[in-house]
């Protein structure tokens, strides 16, 4: 059995019937329908087998073909795939289910040209599976954010939350104010260069994920994380709060004070906040969240709410309470970190993501509790688990270690999401999510370095069953070692950690 991640729900092999073969005469067959996936699904395969297969609509399919077709069983993000001598046929229960059995197919068809005669039926456990990349620390152009959607597509996420603003920068172009990007988006942590997304860049993701069936959720981070903000509209933030913890971080990382008025290019964060009780805040974020909603097709915009250490909170209550319920008036559904579930009035339908540990301390289960409890739900990033920018051990170049030290390949696997927090079960979870931050991260092979291995670990707890056969480190292991080639292929630079079986 050919070794897939993530794991599909139900795969059966018959060893004695006829296989299947990829031959010079193969041929993608879609529906117009799944034109779209066809043509996707030839540029993934090309680099496998030398050649682009040729696409046919509609046409009676022979022996050696393989078929993609939308089909009314199952969900939307279901699919079965069958193949036999009699050729191969991926039918979803929507396009999103053709295009996962696609994704299963490029990991059969790397391993090898003739495929065993199998049938895999296959449906993801979580509605919400998603990847962050973190653009405001250090900025990631157009092409690096699409290759990662193409990365992350590949293992079966459905969603990219872009983390667009922070202390270090305010990366998206708006209309209503483009002094934003004008005024902070320049530099980034060690002074690096910064950058923003132009609104046709920020199209141009959306696009590129939304035929990736991927949503985009954009981070407008808040009333802490907003010392950018402060550098075009100094009337609407405090001025740093510096304590001790501010000072370690420091000393530990360089980057000197934040100071009013001045970029900041260092790694402290819990210093700024905006100015809670002042309207133009509110007038500003209505400005900013209107703009940013009629750009996102998505159902979601996530507000941020976490380490706002430089706020006071009773104060944070307040604009939490008052961020959510805007971005609720505008149809879509706030997200906001844990901190923001001790706020009793927070806009009822806000989801709430968990970035606590695996062992949850100082009340962070709590407050994700008051998520579900008020009839809403969470997704899961537990950060010594599936935060990506960890250290994969002491030794590693990039990374950070303040979530419990380094995270093996083994420690992002072994945690189950059902059990994660007491009194939040398999309905009160939306999905997973794994961060990626990038204090330490430049480039689009930092980002490789840093996904690939681990980022197989969230694939496989986001999709897969968690009772299956194969749902153990032995078999991951082996199973994420056989996709070596495969990622070489698609020019992925992969850590080859020593915890997996390369052979």
């Amino acid at each position: 059995m050919t070794a897939l991640v993530p794991v599909p729900a139900s795969q059966t092999t018959d060893a004695t019937a006829a296989p299947f073969t990829l031959t010079a005469s193969t041929r993608l067959v879609a529906a117009p329908s799944s034109h779209a996936t066809a043509v996707l699904a030839a540029a993934a395969l090309a680099p496998l087998i030398g050649r682009t297969l040729e696409i046919i609509d509609d046409l009676p399919a022979t022996g050696s073909d393989i078929v993609l077709e939308e089909v009314a069983e199952g969900g939307p993000e279901a699919y079965r795939l069958t193949a036999s001598a009699d050729g191969v046929r991926i039918a979803g229960g929507g396009q999103a289910g053709v295009f996962y059995g696609v994704q299963t197919l490029v990991q059969l068809v790397a391993a090898s040209a003739t495929i065993q005669a199998t049938v895999i039926d296959d449906a993801p456990r979580f509605a919400y599976r998603g990847v962050m990349l973190d653009v405001a620390r250090h900025f990631f152009p157009l092409e690096t954010v699409t290759g990662y959607i193409d990365r992350a597509a590949a293992l079966k996420f459905n969603a990219l939350h872009l983390h667009l603003t922070d202390d270090q920068g305010w990366r998206i172009e708006l209309a209503t104010h483009p002094e934003l990007t004008r005024t902070a988006s320049a530099t980034a942590i060690g002074g690096d260069p910064g950058g923003f997304f132009t609104k046709d860049d920020y199209a141009r993701i959306i696009a590129h994920a939304a035929a990736r069936h991927m949503i985009v959720v954009p981070e407008v981070d808040g009333p802490g994380h907003t010392h950018a903000v402060g550098l075009s509209h100094p009337e609407l933030v405090e001025a740093p709060v510096i304590t001790e913890h501010i000072t370690d971080v420091i000393e530990a990382y360089g980057g000197g004070m934040p100071q009013s008025g001045r970029p900041y290019t260092g790694l402290a964060v819990g210093f700024s906040s905006l100015r809670i009780h002042d309207e133009a805040t509110y007038a500003f974020l209505g400005d900013v969240y209107r703009e940013l909603a009629e750009m996102t097709p998505g159902p979601y915009l996530h507000v941020g709410g976490d380490e706002a250490l430089g706020t006071d909170p009773a104060d944070f209550a307040v604009f939490m309470s008052r961020a959510t319920r805007m971005v609720t008036d505008l149809g879509k559904t706030p997200i906001a970190w844990h901190e923001a579930g001790a706020v009793a009035d927070l806009s009822p339908d806000t989801i709430g993501q968990y970035w606590g540990y695996v062992a949850p301390a100082d009340g962070m289960d709590e407050k994700a509790r008051a998520f579900t409890q008020r009839g809403s739900r969470v997704i899961l990033s537990p950060a010594d688990a599936i935060y990506l920018d960890m250290k994969l051990d002491p030794d590693s170049p990039l990374g950070l270690t303040w979530a419990d030290g380094p995270t093996s390949v083994r420690d992002s696997y072994a945690w189950e999401p059902a059990e994660l927090i007491h009194g939040i079960d398999e309905r009160d979870i939306l999905g997973i999510e794994a961060p990626m931050w990038s204090e330490t991260l430049r480039t689009a092979a930092d980002l490789d370095s840093q996904a690939f291995p681990r980022i197989a670990s969230a694939a496989e707890i986001g999709w897969s069953p968690a009772r299956h056969e194969q749902r153990t480190w032995e078999s991951f292991r082996s199973r994420v070692g056989g996709l070596a080639a495969l990622w070489r292929r698609q020019g992925i630079a992969f850590t080859r950690a020593a915890e997996i079986d390369w052979s």
